[in-house]
């Protein structure tokens, strides 16, 4: 098979030749630059310079040198910056500072620093719908967004015979709104400020709806999956109540995917990422439309792969949740690793709908000794 048909047959829930691998297809399934220019060294490949593909969490491009060594068979193609928009990166004390398009302001440290972590909300001291509806968003549909979008899409599905995943223009609907407003003042909002937060999250969501309704206009039958994202739990359980989160983000997350797949040309599939304890909360995602879940996060509460798969099974496709990144990929050994895959694939693959990739980006600790591991385990244990 080609990727791209391995890839189509895993998400149709058929058994594909292999288990198809995803490695840098997303922001959510890549890997940090260390981790990158380490496993590249430890290769002998090319020095080639890294390219960052999303500077928040300080993720490296994958190179197609390596794509082609490990037989990765799924790549991205997102969006550019709206026309005008530069990142600045300045020194601030100990620190690197830049801002990001809708204003937040993040912070890594100089020295030894990872990735980004957001200090700045533009919407801290706006808690009003009046002070809300002058506030500027990002332009969605801004031409420069969609510059070679078209071009990519074709060049990876019928030159390379290769999936893709199309990104999304912001992260999802709660997360957006907890950055700009800050995380304790919309936790708040939720409970004692309910019209204003309502009125953030339809501002959200129709800047996103009109990113999608322009970005599936110009791929036309050149798209397959869709990426959307947010993070809905902690390790232990939903980082709020089922009762709000059914009142509040489910009526919006099933309008925003229905009115994607009203603007696709073609079917395609709806990933949607959320971290941590989401047992609870997969029903009412599937009700959504969400039909690709990323990730399994194995380490967190209720996500053992082997009892989600028998649940949800025949209604999703798992994609990641091939090997644990907190505890295994990191500091466990290659045998440790090994295990860990071979596990992972026995509870999720059989009958298809499992995309294989780690519970989410591989960090900067990762020794490369570990991420071959994980990729050998992939070929012995991952064919049908």
């Amino acid at each position: 098979m080609t990727s791209l048909e391995r890839v189509q047959t895993a998400l149709a829930h058929r058994e594909p030749d292999r288990v198809p691998y995803d490695l840098g297809g997303t922001i959510l399934t890549g890997i940090n630059r260390l981790a990158y220019e380490r496993l590249r060294r430890h290769l002998n490949l090319p020095d080639t310079p890294i390219v960052i593909e999303d500077p928040v969490q300080n993720l490296a491009k994958v190179d197609d040198d390596l794509k082609d060594l490990f037989e990765v068979d799924v790549e991205g193609v997102n969006p550019a910056a709206a026309s005008g928009y530069v990142p600045r990166f300045e020194r601030v004390g100990e620190y690197t500072r830049f801002i990001d398009e809708w204003r937040i302001g993040w912070f890594m440290p100089f020295e030894g620093g990872l990735y980004y972590d957001m200090r700045e909300h533009p919407l801290a001291n706006i808690d009003t719908v009046a002070e809300l509806e002058k506030w500027p968003f990002p332009d969605p549909t801004d031409d420069a967004r969609f510059v070679d979008m078209a071009d990519a899409a074709r060049r990876i599905m019928h030159d390379r015979g290769r999936a893709y995943v199309l990104g999304r223009n912001a992260p999802g609907i709660f997360e957006v709104a907890l950055w700009l407003r800050g995380f304790e003042n919309f936790y708040a909002d939720m409970l004692t400020n309910v019209a204003f937060a309502e009125a953030l999250l339809d501002r959200i969501m129709e800047n996103k709806a009109r990113y999608w309704e322009k970005a599936l206009s110009i791929l036309g039958d050149d798209v397959m999956v869709i990426s959307e994202a947010d993070d809905l739990a902690s390790q232990s359980g939903p980082l709020i109540s089922p009762a709000i989160y059914r009142r509040l983000l489910k009526p919006r997350h099933t309008q925003l995917f229905a009115h994607i797949r009203k603007s696709a040309k073609v079917p395609i599939g709806i990933f949607y990422h959320s971290c941590g304890a989401i047992a609870d909360l997969i029903p009412d995602l599937i009700e959504s439309g969400a039909d690709i879940l990323n990730p399994v996060q194995v380490s967190a509460a209720g996500m053992d792969t082997k009892i989600l798969k028998q649940r949800f099974g025949d209604a999703v496709t798992f994609w990641g949740g091939g090997v644990d990144t907190q505890r295994v990929l990191p500091y466990g050994t290659p045998a440790d690793v090994r295990d860990e895959v071979r596990r992972r694939i026995d509870d999720l693959a059989p009958g298809g709908g499992f995309i294989f990739a780690a519970v989410h980006n591989i960090q900067g600790d990762v020794p490369p000794e570990n991420i071959i591991a994980m990729r050998d385990a992939l070929r012995e244990f991952g064919v049908y």
